[in-house]
């Protein structure tokens, strides 16, 4: 039969014509920096086929999804079988669909593997002959395939990797044969064993954004459908626990062939933990609360493998290290780490000592938050020391706080060193184990493989599935023992995938279980690779353009942390303690989660401002029903009532302002309220005048910080002021002294003999009789 092909370029750089007789195919790796997708093509023509015609890039509607791929690493004369899936996601029938498999020329490096993307020149050195698929596809359909050939069909005659295309043909509407598919892979054929088999360790992240307010209040059921059957959440514990396992060379229970670090924010296992427990509401409503079940469940799974897998623990809620320190909020920082005693972020400080349902009793606390709480709800010590910097690089002053905080050691990516490239084995061995130089000195730190890190982060959404992605991450690592010197070398490689890891259970745990089933790979965990080979790979560096939260939500943040430490300021005891609940909302609201949903960090940070001050309203001063005072002495208190509805005491100063002199009050100094209590304080005064006047009094912390709304009241005074009482006892001394001359005048006068003062007779003689005689007067001449 006739056959007409048309290779394509990659995906990325379009198609192009060819000449007759030539295949070219090209394997995409992906620039370093971005992610690594599954090889795409460039168009081609088989040996001895007519010139193809062009195909333009949208005219590829047949998705191909590998799903199988034997051997995943091939023997000299082996049997290659492909199996996939073919479906049509275009809008017209297809016909006379047929497939066939051609490869490139092989690779001996990683650099070669990273290089191939654009290069429109590659020949393809063989291909099989086209297989017949199906007679009809139409748009939606699906239908599989089998491909079946040899190493020696293919030419494989040597070790290596090679890049392959698998190449679908069809007839559409027009009548004309042209591609209509593609799907580009690996094959490898490794070398012997080498002397010292590449170490690979995994950092596997089980994080997820909070559900919650700056309350703790749960805003929706989201973690339900993550830790649910098919969530998120589910296919990464189901990653792990899908592992392979095996007896010990030492016997003893079987345990897995491949021990990965889990590195777990304790902010959701708290949260999961808040669900497990049960009833809780969501948006307010107290019914709608429904993933218990699921979370208990998922909370149980995680306990079995953390038994039998290294954990770090993350900072409480993940925080941004990074945002945080640039905007100023280091301590923020320092209070969600999990290995600081200055860490005490969380959201029930006060929870019973009891361990929850399904965790080991025998756990006790050692004053760390974070790691108390995967210690009392996973029934493991955490490791304390290692810092996962989000998006794999660290400001200076960062490193500088994580250091003070109590971490050890640092995953980076190959971005946040000057020469992190070195560390990947792209030209010469592989070595993840590095040192970042500071003032302080050496800072071990690890760098984590982007490449391989992207492929496990989303195996699921590669171009051709989970197998592709697969077989793509075994090329990667078969290529480290390839390359020259690598066969000798001691090497190490880590492999972190992304935080919003969206892993295939299947793929992702085979990708894993390789390093225990080839024979030039070795697993390790992440704590082996800090006795591993090291590399040079230079100082920090501080990309232009680093990402991060959106200033307008650190400003609000900044000015939650500000009211939070004038409240620290008042605590009666140890401040951190007391405000942990509110530190943990405050590392939930910083999440690195929140950088690639701006708004909701800026609704999450105006929340959390809004709850932290509304905490100084809780701290008031209670007015008397009718607003008025009364003081029955000069000297009377002025006695007032004081609410703390904070689970904490305070201690606060009382300020109270008139107008005038007419009041003078003493200085009562710091008073200490009780948590939760009333609390009567007995203010001393002076009053200088009766009669009723406006008093303001306020409340403050010791640094004069308000707390609560001034309290504005009259006081009646019926007690006579200092003043009062000198006029008073004035007006009486010169009463008595006007009368005391009236009687001494009366007195000279009685002993002078004056006429009419004896007998009652009037100046002049006694009164005619029958005259009336005049009373004397009412009131004094004087």
């Amino acid at each position: 039969m006739r056959r007409r092909s048309v290779a394509g370029r990659s995906a990325a750089r379009g198609h192009r014509r060819t000449t007759r007789g030539t295949t070219v195919v090209v394997a995409l790796a992906g620039v370093l920096s971005a992610p690594l997708v599954a090889l795409t093509p460039v168009a081609a023509a088989a040996p001895g086929d007519p010139a193809a015609t062009e195909a333009p890039a949208d005219d590829r509607p047949v998705t191909v999804r590998l799903t199988r791929l034997d051997p995943r690493t091939l023997l000299p004369g082996a049997t290659v079988t492909v199996e996939g899936e073919l479906t049509n996601s275009g809008t017209e029938t297809l016909t006379d669909l047929d497939v066939r498999l051609q490869r490139g020329e092989p690779l001996d490096s990683r650099a070669e593997l990273h290089a191939v993307d654009g290069d429109p020149d590659l020949t393809a050195a063989a291909a099989t002959p086209f297989q017949d698929v199906a007679g009809e596809l139409r748009p939606g359909d699906s239908v599989t395939f089998t491909l079946t050939t040899t190493t020696d069909a293919l030419a494989i005659d040597r070790d290596g990797v090679y890049p392959v295309l698998l190449n679908l043909n069809g007839v559409g509407a027009d009548g004309e044969r042209r591609r209509v598919g593609e799907l580009s892979t690996y094959l490898v054929q490794p070398s012997v064993v080498p002397a010292t088999p590449t170490s690979v360790a995994w950092l596997w992240p089980l994080v997820e954004r909070t559900h919650r307010d700056a309350s703790g209040a749960f805003l929706d059921n989201g973690l339900t459908a993550e830790v649910a059957a098919g969530g998120r959440l589910d296919r990464a514990l189901a990653t792990v626990e899908r592992l392979p396992e095996t007896v010990p060379p030492e016997g003893g229970d079987p345990a897995p062939v491949v021990r990965v670090t889990l590195a777990v924010d304790p902010a959701l296992v708290e949260e999961l933990q808040v669900m497990a427990d049960g009833p809780y509401a969501v948006a307010g409503d107290e019914d709608a609360g429904s993933g218990s079940d699921e979370a208990a469940a998922w909370l149980q799974r995680l306990r079995a493998v953390a038994a039998d897998h290294p954990v770090v623990a993350l900072p409480y809620g993940d925080v941004d290290a990074d945002s945080l320190t640039g905007a100023g909020l280091a301590p923020v920082v320092t209070r969600s780490l999990a290995g600081s005693t200055e860490g005490t972020a969380q959201d029930d400080p006060d929870a019973p000592a009891a361990p929850p349902t399904g965790a080991p009793a025998d756990v006790e606390a050692d004053g760390t938050a974070g790691a108390d709480i995967l210690r009392e709800v996973l029934g493991v010590d955490a490791r304390t020391d290692l810092a996962w910097a989000v998006g794999g690089a660290l400001r200076p002053e960062t490193l500088g706080v994580l250091r003070d905080g109590g971490v050890e050691e640092v995953v980076l990516a190959p971005g946040g060193l000057t020469d992190g490239a070195a560390a990947l084995g792209l030209e010469g061995p592989a070595a993840a184990r590095t040192t970042v130089p500071t003032e302080g000195g050496e800072v071990p730190a690890l760098v984590a493989d982007p490449a391989l890190g992207d492929l496990a982060g989303g195996a699921a959404r590669a171009p051709g599935g989970s197998r592709a992605a697969e077989q793509r991450s075994i090329a990667e690592l078969a290529l480290l023992g390839l390359q020259p010197g690598g066969a000798s070398a001691q090497q190490s490689v880590l492999v972190a995938p992304p935080r919003e890891v969206d892993a295939d259970p299947a793929g992702v745990s085979a990708m894993m279980a390789a390093s225990a089933r080839s024979p030039w790979l070795r697993p390790a965990t992440v704590a082996e690779l800090g006795d591993g080979p090291t590399t040079d790979t230079g100082e920090l560096v501080t990309p232009a353009d680093v990402g991060g939260l959106e200033a307008a939500g650190l400003t609000d943040v900044a000015a939650a942390v500000s009211i939070r430490d004038q409240l620290a300021s008042a605590v009666a005891g140890d401040p951190d303690a007391a405000l942990a609940r509110w530190d943990a909302a405050t590392a939930r609201t910083t999440s690195a989660a929140w950088r690639d949903d701006p708004a909701g960090f800026t609704t999450a940070a105006a929340d959390l401002r809004t709850t932290v001050d509304r905490l100084t309203d809780r701290v008031t001063l209670l007015s008397p029903a009718d607003g008025t005072y009364s003081l029955a002495s000069s000297d009377a208190p002025l006695v007032l009532t004081v609410s703390n509805d904070l689970p904490f005491a305070l201690r606060v100063q009382l300020r109270v302002q008139t107008r005038g002199n007419a009041l003078s009050v003493g200085d009562l100094g710091d008073q200490v309220l009780g948590p939760e209590r009333r609390t009567t304080l007995q203010v001393p005064t002076q009053v200088r005048q009766s009669g009723r006047f406006g008093v303001a009094a306020t409340l403050t912390t010791p640094d004069g910080a308000p707390l609560g709304d001034p309290v504005r009241l009259q006081v009646q005074s019926t007690a006579y002021g200092s003043i009062s009482v000198v006029v008073t006892i004035g007006a009486a001394v010169l009463l008595g002294l006007l009368f005391l001359r009236r009687l001494v005048r009366y007195l000279l006068r009685r002993r002078r003999g004056t006429p009419g003062d004896e007998d009652g007779d009037l100046p002049g003689g006694p009164a005619p009789e029958g005259a009336a005689v005049p009373l004397p007067p009412t009131r004094s001449p004087v």
